[in-house]
């Protein structure tokens, strides 16, 4: 089974193929996966790239599009134009293959990139003085308690007496001068976000490509200067 994860969350996306052994989802065994391959996506092109360049990676590896068993996709938070483009590839795939879709968020891949447990705080720098935050427990199995969008003041007031793991340096050490307990990891990478989507495919976690959302947490500014221009 082959397994393929897209992230087109930020400036720059990727590809990623895993193989991944015979199992069924939502048995009670647990089957790793090997990454054969990952490729990037140069930012601004993706609605241009992303098919031509799944199919080559697909042709690279002796592949055809029928040898798909399932899709991991970085469902946000992040670029609205980006993970529209990625969803909507995911969604088109899926559904004419008839394939498991398990939607992972960028926030899940970083808490998930500790190897703390108990309450983590997944942080990422949204820009505009404000931070996405996702609230995990670690324990064994991963329980989000909440994602959401705070301004970086209230984010750094409540955050006291969880670990902060984030991959943005700078708010890693205003953290820190804070007096926050922070751990800096790497960027969420689709290998990642490869791994993460083949552990809810296998515990029944998917998602229908007619229900299939990107996970924005902040609203867009059509959004909001349509409630402010009734």
């Amino acid at each position: 089974m082959i397994l393929l994860a897209i992230d087109t969350s930020g400036k720059n996306g990727s590809i990623a193929l895993a193989r991944v052994p015979d199992a069924r989802p939502g048995s009670a065994s647990r089957v790793s996966l090997e990454i054969l391959d990952v490729i990037p996506l140069a930012g601004g092109t993706f609605s241009a790239q992303l098919i031509p360049q799944i199919s080559a990676l697909l042709s690279k590896h002796g592949f055809t599009k029928q040898d798909i068993g399932g899709f991991a996709v970085a469902s946000g938070p992040g670029s609205f134009t980006g993970l529209r483009v990625g969803l909507a590839a995911i969604k088109a795939l899926a559904e004419i293959l008839h394939k498991p879709i398990a939607a992972v968020s960028l926030l899940e891949a970083v808490a998930r990139s500790t190897k703390s447990s108990g309450r983590v705080l997944a942080a990422l720098d949204a820009g505009r003085g404000e931070v996405y935050v996702g609230d995990y427990e670690i324990a064994g199995s991963t329980c989000m308690r909440s994602e959401r969008l705070v301004t970086r003041a209230n984010f750094l007031a409540e955050a006291g007496g969880s670990l902060v793991v984030t991959p943005d340096a700078g708010l890693a050490q205003v953290a820190r001068e804070t007096g926050l307990k922070v751990e800096e990891v790497a960027p969420p990478a689709t290998d990642t976000i490869a791994r993460l989507g083949w552990e809810k495919i296998q515990a029944g976690e998917t998602i229908a490509p007619d229900v299939l959302e990107a996970n924005y947490i902040r609203r867009s500014d059509a959004e909001i200067f349509a409630k402010t221009n009734p």
